[in-house]
């Protein structure tokens, strides 16, 4: 059982680092949108349409309130970058958290040790 444990330990231990190094964090969505204008002559219009964009929005939500924000092209890595840190942190704590309960169910209910002809509870 003890080298389970340690196993689990290690895990953990290693889950920390991994978060230690995660960088920029943004919680969030991006997307993409082409518009079509109100100018009667415009390309947007043509058949087939040439629509104007692309434009792109990260949507989120935060202590229970969302908000949406345009983003420039040239953020676009930064913003991409921040979110996938955001997944990966998110990924990493919800494994953290599964290998704790586990470690914690090891430790609260320790098994005996079998004796020949003892029954299991």
């Amino acid at each position: 059982m003890k080298t389970r444990e340690s196993g689990i330990e290690a895990q953990i231990a290693g889950i920390k680092r991994a978060i230690v190094e995660i960088g920029a964090l943004r919680p969030g969505s991006l997307t993409r949108q082409y518009n079509v204008c109100r100018s009667p002559g415009c390309h947007c219009k043509a058949n087939p349409p040439k629509k104007h964009g692309p434009y792109y929005h990260l949507s989120y939500t935060r202590h229970g309130k969302g908000g949406t924000r345009s983003i420039k092209k040239e953020d676009l890595a930064a913003v991409r970058k921040a979110l996938a840190n955001y997944a990966r942190l998110r990924r990493l704590v919800d494994r953290w958290i599964d290998l704790a309960t586990e470690l914690s169910d090891l430790q609260l209910h320790p098994s005996k040790p079998s004796r020949p002809g003892a029954k299991r509870a």
